[in-house]
């Protein structure tokens, strides 16, 4: 594939400038404890973790195709590299430790390097919006946790969620008041200002407000820690020596930290991207791991990964490309060089407040409130992949997203959208006979849509919804299959026995409605035969030509002359709301009630409410429609300023020409007309008694 190179920084907008410089100087200061902390929690000198945030992040950011994600020591990585070390029985910070580290940092960008070359990046197109948010909600919430002990005065956590727990639990003996009051306090105004201004600095303001107060004030004698200092300096490139370590224990070691690395990154990369409206080159972001983690080795320090934490900051202070991520390096290479005597006044409790308000802006919560309101399912993948992270840690987060995202799409394939079809007088399309009020089935015939691929898992359902439609009158069964694109081979052999089933009850089968591809795989499947039998037609009206069914189609139960019925395609005939609006139908029709009566309230002509703009509406419709309007009886007469009997008097003087016109013009659906008038008059009589007993009275009238 073609590498580009400094993608998100072609055609710069000059005025995006002052927003990544800005951002990149905030994420530079944030690194300082961040990178340091982590960079000993893997096992080195917190020296080496601002030696991680400098060529590392330049040289992603360089190879990067995200226009806002930031590279950095960050804690999966250095806890899974602190681990090895144990297991390896080496002594954190000693000298083995600094030889070692580098080694596996190497061989993490040979396994990003071959994930690259195998294109790997694909994988995540597997991954659902659900589990992105709930698997960044997870990793921020347990950066959190790890951060809390440091706001009083203790050491970050390792670990999951009991650990944390349990590491913070124990710290308390530590706890400090001035440094927890520094830290909530920095909280409560970081969060506050962001807030009333997101885009004012105030962590920055704060962090140099926190070091002004402990160059000033006694901090030590408060107990209040702040950062170590560090001998100034840039880093210096050296080969890994491999010699350290046994080639096999390295290979295994660094594998499981370049699948997090992949994994995690790529999925808060896109989960950024999708926020903010813009594409990522998933495979080339991969590479620019894999660089950054060998410029990482090289300068001897820990894996380096995509931050969620330095991210957010970027997010929350608008950074736009990654230059913000080539200052933030320079800058760290300016303190380095000259202000590492400024780190040691840095409060850690001020840091670690800043570090968490970022965190608490990268929360996926409103997307989990929200799928809790419209997709139950989605809601529980959310947190499903946000408790694995939590609970499980990352790699296991990681797989348990990957399993929840196929489980997601196995359950939709298996329980696709489908249902039977009608027709609506008047009209010579077919509708849900489930949404839409006016529409019925054709006379001994089943209509059947099925949404979804056919395959082993969703055949049955197919086959059962089939076989319990049908009746004694059955004549055929017509599958509208616009929506099966591929067929499996189980799903192949399901369908052969139910079309010789259906043929041994003297009941036709045919397939329409779909594409030609699915006649080819048909035949490989070795079903041809119902293309031969003459089972697949193109279309619902051939196969129903086929039988011997000619327009206008017999409706059950009723037979109707429907040439002379004009067809009605106004946009707000009742089957068109059904049809748009679904099981939300009810609330739109009241939402345009609301708008009619308001039109009454400024123009006071009740005329037009009744015969208006919805005149265009067939009687079954308009009768529907003034059953919504009674609901509202009492307001439209207090708006018009006529008594209620009186304008009731006029709805059900228009209810009387409705059922006169179609007894005159299509006698033979006079019948439904009063079965649907009995529907409409109990739901008027179960949501409003006292308008229904009204109209009752005057109907005995009338």
């Amino acid at each position: 594939m073609k590498i580009s190179f400094a993608h998100t920084l072609k055609g710069y907008k000059k005025e995006n400038l002052p927003k990544d410089i800005l951002a990149g100087i905030i994420i530079a200061a944030v690194s300082i404890p961040i990178s340091m902390g982590y960079a000993q929690i893997a096992g080195l000198p917190a020296v080496y973790g601002l030696y991680g945030s400098v060529f590392p992040i330049i040289l992603f950011a360089l190879f990067s195709t995200s226009r806002q994600f930031i590279f950095g020591v960050d804690a999966a990585p250095a806890a899974l590299i602190g681990g090895a070390l144990l297991s390896f029985e080496i002594e954190a910070q000693s000298p083995e430790a600094i030889t070692v580290v580098p080694v596996l940092t190497f061989y993490v960008a040979a396994w990003l390097l071959l994930f690259f070359a195998l294109g790997a990046g694909k994988l995540v197109n597997f991954i659902s919006k659900p589990v992105m948010g709930g698997f960044i909600s997870g990793v921020c919430c347990t950066v959190i946790l790890m951060q809390v002990p440091k706001l009083f005065g203790g050491t970050a956590g390792t670990g999951e969620l009991f650990e944390l727990l349990d590491h913070i639990f124990r710290e308390l003996p530590l706890f400090n008041l001035p440094s927890f009051l520094l830290g909530i306090i920095t909280l409560a105004i970081v969060l506050t200002v962001k807030k009333i201004s997101p885009k004012f600095p105030m962590a920055v303001v704060m962090i140099i407000l926190g070091a002004l107060f402990s160059y000033f004030a006694p901090v030590k004698d408060m107990g209040i820690v702040c950062l170590s200092s560090v001998e100034p300096g840039l880093p210096r490139f050296a080969f890994p020596d491999f010699f350290t370590i046994h080639f096999t224990d390295a290979i295994g070691a660094s594998l499981s930290v370049a699948v997090v690395i992949m994994a995690q990154t790529l999925l808060a990369e896109n989960n950024f991207a999708l926020k903010r409206g813009y594409k990522l080159i998933d495979n080339q972001e991969i590479l620019a791991f894999s660089l950054g983690n060998f410029a990482s080795a090289m300068t001897g320090c820990c894996p380096v990964n995509g931050s969620v934490p330095r991210t957010a900051m970027n997010d929350q202070y608008e950074g736009k490309t990654q230059l913000t991520g080539i200052i933030a390096g320079i800058t760290m290479m300016l303190v380095l060089l000259f202000g590492t005597g400024f780190i040691g006044y840095l409060p850690v409790p001020v840091l670690t407040a800043v570090v968490m308000t970022a965190l608490i802006g990268a929360l996926e919560f409103k997307l989990a409130a929200k799928l809790k309101r419209s997709s139950k399912g989605e809601f529980y993948i959310f947190m499903g992949a946000f408790f694995a992270v939590l609970i499980l840690g990352t790699i296991n987060g990681v797989l348990v997203g990957i399993i929840l995202s196929f489980t997601a799409v196995i359950l939709r394939a298996s329980n696709p959208p489908r249902c039977f079809l009608g027709i609506i007088p008047g009209h010579d399309d077919f509708h849900d006979l489930s949404q839409f009020n006016h529409s019925y089935p054709i006379e001994h015939i089943i209509l059947y849509r099925f949404t979804s691929d056919l395959f082993f898992a969703n055949v049955n359902i197919f086959r059962t919804d089939i076989e319990n439609s049908l009746s004694d009158d059955t004549r055929a069964v017509i599958v509208d299959a616009s929506g099966i694109g591929s067929i499996d081979s189980t799903a192949a052999e399901r369908l052969m026995l139910l079309c010789e089933s259906l043929h041994k009850r003297g009941i036709a089968f045919y397939l329409t409605e779909h594409v030609a591809e699915l006649n080819d795989q048909m035949r490989v499947l070795g079903i041809g035969s119902l293309i031969q039998k003459g089972a697949v037609r193109r279309s619902i009206e051939t196969a129903l030509t086929d039988l011997g069914i000619e327009k206008p189609y017999p409706i059950k139960g009723v037979h109707a002359d429907y040439h002379s019925v004009a067809k009605k395609r106004a946009e707000n005939t009742l089957h068109e709301f059904m049809w748009a609006y679904g099981s939300d139908c009810e609330a739109e029709m009241e939402r345009q009630i609301h708008k009619q009566i308001e039109e009454l309230q400024k123009t006071g002509d009740m005329e037009s409410l009744i015969h208006g703009s919805w005149n265009q509406l067939d009687a079954m419709d308009e009768d529907e429609w003034l059953e919504h309007l009674e609901a509202h009886l009492a307001e439209i007469s207090r708006i018009a300023g006529k008594d209620e009997y009186q304008i009731a008097l006029e709805f059900e003087r228009r209810r009387v020409h409705l059922a006169e016109k179609i007894a005159r013009e299509r006698p033979n659906l006079a019948k439904r007309f009063m079965e649907r008038r009995e529907l409409l008059d109990a739901h008027l009589k179960e949501h409003r008694p006292d308008v229904y007993e009204k109209i009752i009275r005057l109907r005995k009238e009338l």
